[in-house]
C-alpha cells in the first residue's frame, strides 16, 4: 500500500474520530443505530489515520502527501 495521507489530512481524521466516540460515549446520541454507525466512522477514521492510506482516496486517485 502507498501512502496517500498527508499529516493534515491524518490529524483532522483523528479529530474526527475522537469526537464521533466522544459524543457516542458520552451519550449524546441515543438512537442505537445512529451510535454503531458513529463508531464504525470513527473507527474507519481512526485506521485509515493510522495507516496513513484511504482506500476511496486510490479509487479518486486522491494523495495528500507532500511530493518528495
Amino acid at each position: 500500500m502507498k501512502k496517500n495521507i498527508g499529516n493534515m489530512d491524518k490529524l483532522i481524521r483523528l479529530i474526527i474520530a475522537v469526537v464521533l466516540f466522544l459524543l457516542v460515549y458520552t451519550e449524546k446520541i441515543q438512537h442505537p443505530t445512529m451510535e454503531i454507525v458513529l463508531l464504525v466512522l470513527a473507527l474507519l477514521a481512526a485506521i485509515t489515520s493510522l495507516i496513513n492510506y484511504c482506500p476511496l482516496y486510490s479509487l479518486l486517485k486522491i494523495n495528500t502527501c507532500k511530493k518528495s
